[in-house]
This record gives structure tokens, sequence and C-alpha cells, in this order.
């Protein structure tokens, strides 16, 4: 039995430490809502996020975060990118208290607003490296809805230290999730970051009225976008085959579970983004990368049409038809 804390109980948090539960770990799942430590821990439910699950009768919530990284190997972060700082440092503070070193691990798929850095990044800003033992991120096609009902999963964890990842991998692994562990830290980050854009963009390309011709020309176009900045950033290509890569790209950029997806759906049936956001209520992490990710394309100087289009919608207010039009009738070109 590994002990394992999980930093945040939205709906990707709390799957992840009810699949550590019920594969038989000691978790503490820790929020900053008093109200929502009570309902898990007595009624064994998460209706806000999760509403349709029942939850480990093991699993432990707590808003304490002493009490929830008391004694752990492991502690998992896993809330949006503008709280990360905030939760690190608090983790940071427990963690000199107790003089503890964990595994240090992160779900989070986005980019800081305003610095463009890496999750890991910000984590590592925060949390002293006397604390942490390795940096790890949980990536791959996986919609919180779907773990939680035991659907067959397969996600990616990412590593330089492969002790750590397979650890991780060990503690998450059951009959219908499946782990798999790979080296490419900083390529699991930015690609995962990267096909919030695209879901953004494949649900206006549906809103519209498009059908999977059009949806599958975007994702497939989107790799090649992917896969220029990736290299130009130091990310291996072969992750961007992977499940971090096009797995995840697949699964954001089809589901209507995905909340970029809805979104890019919401604005293809004419509704402004303040709207759309406003009527989701949660963070929507495609919107802050896209502004990263076009300024990253003048930064390497590399062609990402798509995501220029996506920019355009997002931050100049273009009509989504006339942007579509733009991107149809670029110069013709080779694939290569």
């Amino acid at each position: 039995m590994t002990k394992i804390a999980v930093l945040g109980a939205g709906s990707w948090g709390t799957a992840l430490a009810n699949t550590a539960a019920e594969n038989g770990h000691d978790v503490r799942l820790w929020t900053h809502n008093p109200g929502q430590v009570e309902e898990i821990n007595q009624q064994h439910t998460n209706l806000k996020y999760l509403p349709d699950a029942t939850l480990a009768d093991t699993l432990v919530a707590t808003n304490d975060m002493v009490r929830a990284i008391e004694d752990v190997e492991i502690v998992l972060s896993v809330v949006p990118t503008k709280a990360v700082r905030e939760v690190a440092q608090k983790l940071a503070t427990a963690l000199k208290e107790q003089a503890h070193t964990v595994i240090l691990a992160h779900a989070t798929k986005g980019l800081e607003q305003g610095t463009y850095k890496r999750i890991s990044e910000m984590i590592a800003e925060e949390v002293p490296e006397a604390y942490r033992s390795a940096l790890v991120v949980i990536s791959g096609p996986s919609h919180a809805e779907d773990v939680i009902k035991h659907d067959l999963t397969a996600v990616s964890i990412g590593s330089s230290n492969e002790s750590a990842a397979q650890l991780l991998q060990r503690v998450l692994s059951n009959d219908t999730f499946r782990a798999y562990t790979n080296h490419d830290l900083l390529g699991s980050e930015l690609f995962a970051a990267l096909k919030n854009i695209v879901a953004i963009a494949s649900g206006a390309l549906i809103g519209l009225g498009y059908g999977v011709n059009a949806q599958a020309a975007l994702l497939t176009r989107s790799l090649v976008e992917m896969r220029a900045l990736g290299s130009a950033m130091g990310a291996k290509t072969e992750t961007l085959y992977e499940l971090a890569g096009i797995g995840d790209l697949i699964v954001t950029g089809m589901s209507p579970n995905s909340r970029n997806y809805r979104a890019g759906f919401g604005l293809g049936q004419g509704k402004s983004l303040q709207q759309v956001t406003a009527e989701m209520g949660m963070v929507i992490e495609g919107v802050n990368t896209t502004k990263a990710v076009y300024d990253f394309s003048k930064i390497y100087h590399v062609d990402m049409p798509i995501t220029d289009a996506v920019y355009q919608v997002l931050y100049k207010n273009e009509p989504l038809r006339e942007v579509i039009a733009d991107l149809m009738a670029r110069p013709l070109k080779s694939e290569d």
C-alpha cells in the first residue's frame, strides 16, 4: 500500500484519487472547500463535478494540507493552472513543517498566463528541491467522467526519474486503467497544453455545422503544428505520436466531455467567449494557452495557422466563418 495525497477535488483529481483508493492505497484528497470535504467523507459523492459517481468509502478528504501530506510518498497536484502556484506554496510550507520529501506529480494541462511556463516549471519554482525527489506528469486521453465509470483508459506518466514514474504507474494501474511511462516531461506537458487549442477549434467546427471531414482535417493538420513547435522547444517527436500527444488530441478534440471542445461548440453556435465562460462555470485552459502558443510561434519562428486562427477568434473577435475562409484560401502547398 502506497500513501498518496491528491490536491484538488475537481472531476479529474477526484477520479484519480478514487482510482488509487479502489486499488487499495491510502489516499487523502485535499480541497479548500469544507463542504466538499464533508460530502466526500459522509456521502461518498462529489455531485458538483461527478454527479453520477459513488466514490470509494476508503477515500478520505480533508482541507488540512498538513494532514493531507503526512507520511505520504507521492503528492499529486490536480488543480487548474491559475491555482498551481498558490497550492504549491501551501504544499511547500507543509513539507517544510514536516521536513518531508515526496515524489511531486501533477495532472494539469496548461501554461501559466503571462510567463507561459509549464506546470512542472511553476511547481519547481515554488517547492524547494529539498522537498521533492522527482517531478512527474500524468497525461493522455482520459476524461474523468469515463474513468470514474471504469471505462477502459490508458495514460502516460512522464518523468526523467524512471523509478518515480513506475511507482505512480503501479499505484494507478488496474483492470480498466492502464498507465505507461515515458521520459519526456517537457513534451508530455507541452502537447497536453497544445491540444486544448485544437479542441476549441474542433468544437467550433461542429458548432458551425461542419462534419467529420472538417474535424479529421483539423486534427491531422494540427499535428503538424504541434510537431513543429515541439521540435523547436526541445520535445521528443515520438511523444507526439503516443498517448500524451495524439491520444490526448483525439479524445479532447472529439469529445463533448472536453470543456475546451464545449467552449468551441458554443462559439460555433454564435455565443461570445464571455457567454461560454459564464455558462460553463469552469476553467477553459485552452483560452490562455492559445495566447501563450501564439506568442511562442513568433518567438520560435514556427508557422501555426490553426493556432493563429483560434487566436484571432478569441482575442481579436474575428468572425469564425471569415477565419475559416482565410485558412482555406491560403496558398496551396505540399503536405511535407
